[in-house]
């Protein structure tokens, strides 16, 4: 059966950024570490440092694998929105080139999940 659209429907985004707040959008993932499967997301301050984020949003989303309490953070790469990139801990998201949905991810050299298995 054929079928003909009454529209045009508008596209309705429900995750634009003045949908959160005054908050981001910022997502998350750590590489090798399936055990947790899927990358979070958070809304978050624009103004909120760095450092805040790793030691108060991370473990919230990581500190139930057994590697994190072994991380070394001076050795940890950063990639953000698909490029490497080293973060200033001190300066806000923002500052950082932190927008609105983008994508940070983390590898932790010589942690590669439980057993070295990548979960």
């Amino acid at each position: 059966m054929t079928v003909k659209a009454i529209g045009p429907y508008p596209a309705l985004h429900k995750d634009k950024v003045e949908n959160f707040h005054g908050n981001q959008m910022v997502i998350i993932g750590w590489d090798r570490h399936l055990m947790i499967d899927a990358p979070m997301a958070f809304p978050l301050p624009p103004g909120m440092p760095f450092g805040a984020f790793q030691s108060e949003v991370m473990p919230a989303a990581f500190a139930a694998h057994p590697d994190w309490p072994q991380i070394d953070w001076s050795t940890v790469e950063w990639m953000l929105d698909g490029a490497p990139f080293t973060p200033d801990m001190e300066a806000s998201l923002t500052d950082n080139g932190i927008g609105h949905k983008s994508v940070i991810r983390f590898v932790t050299p010589g942690l590669d999940g439980i057993g070295g298995s990548g979960s």
